[in-house]
């Protein structure tokens, strides 16, 4: 009986596929996502466009927070910095939107990576905190900058086109999301079998060891304040989109946190868990939400009482779940797998 894994070589060890079974999984997997715009009403797969977006930007967050270690609270100014951008291209150039979600993402980049050079002397906290500040610094420009941004009053994003086709609807914007959050998961898979993906590793475990193994920790931490901030300047642009209207209310602050606790949640320097933690995160609100409108015909006073307090519930439920998961939930994912790899000899 076969039981485990059998890897004899390198390049089957960093194959991204294991097994014919996996690619034919993903294949049915593809197929199914890609065909839920001609059967789920508006409002949920309005959620299911969110979910993609999150993924990007958790993604993006992943690569700094979770592969180099450089903890980011900068991803809601990010994030803005990726819409207004886009907005801007597309409002005053009449750029095509897929010119201007790259260069708004190349912008982001830049941005990111001038952020990203506090990185060099500071790090842990005093890191979270420079970033913070230039949470704030954006924000305030979003505001003062009124002929780029439109200020406080915000800014119409015009509706992305191909020639005449306008992608105009919830199921058009879908298919748009998700091939660009597919092309951000292969790519950022494909990122951490290079030698970039494990430079970022290395500086993450031990900054000085990687330094001394020839690493260069100047160019691989700024690259990876690049890489990331592209990333979440891509799915600030795909926000732009689907809101259609943005303001420097779009990008609060908690927008950081929100994605701080999807790679948290989902795992920290994996792939895979900012996906689940990009699902947990964007559906738990809707849940909670959904749970309270149910009960609103029987109990409208207990309902009235948990509305106030499902910021508290969302809180406790995202506490209780890093107490018996604290690697997150591609952990569990992962012993679930081995599990059943080893059967019956598992233990």
């Amino acid at each position: 009986m076969r039981c485990g894994d059998f890897k004899t070589t390198y390049t089957a060890d960093m194959t991204i596929f294991e097994s014919r079974s996996a690619r034919i999984m993903l294949v049915l997997f593809l197929c199914v996502l890609f065909s839920l715009p001609l059967y789920t009403p508006g409002y949920l797969l309005d959620i299911i466009n969110r979910i993609g977006i999150a993924v990007i930007g958790a993604i993006g967050l992943n690569i700094l927070t979770g592969f180099t270690g450089q903890i980011s609270l900068g991803n809601a100014a990010f994030m803005a910095i990726g819409a207004f951008s886009c907005g801007y291209l597309g409002t005053k150039f009449n750029m095509p939107f897929y010119f201007s979600i790259p260069l708004a993402g190349l912008i982001t980049a830049s941005f990111g990576m001038f952020v990203g050079i506090p990185s060099l002397r500071i790090k842990g906290l005093y890191l979270a905190m420079a970033t913070l500040a230039a949470h704030f610094i954006v924000e305030f420009l979003i505001v003062k900058w009124e002929s780029v941004t439109g200020g406080v009053a915000g800014l119409t994003v015009p509706t992305p086109k191909i020639g005449s086709f306008a992608i105009d609807s919830d199921a058009r914007l879908f298919v748009l999301i998700f091939v660009i959050a597919i092309m951000a998961v292969l790519f950022a898979k494909n990122l951490f079998r290079t030698k970039v993906g494990k430079a970022f590793v290395a500086i993450r475990d031990q900054a000085i060891s990687a330094e001394v193994m020839g690493v260069n920790i100047v160019k691989y931490k700024l690259l990876s304040f690049g890489i990331s901030s592209f990333y979440v300047g891509v799915a600030g642009a795909l926000i732009a989109f689907q809101a259609k209207i943005i303001s420097p209310e779009t990008f609060p602050v908690t927008v950081a946190i929100d994605y701080l606790g999807m790679i948290i949640i989902g795992g920290l320097g994996s792939i895979l868990g900012s996906i689940y933690g990009a699902i947990f995160i964007t559906l738990l609100p809707e849940i909670l939400r959904m749970a309270t409108t149910s009960l609103s015909g029987s109990f409208p006073e207990l309902v009235n009482k948990l509305a106030a307090m499902k910021e508290l519930v969302f809180g406790m439920l995202v506490i209780i779940f890093l107490i018996f998961e604290p690697n997150g939930m591609a952990s569990r994912w992962h012993n679930i797998k081995n599990y059943w790899k080893l059967y019956p000899f598992s233990h």
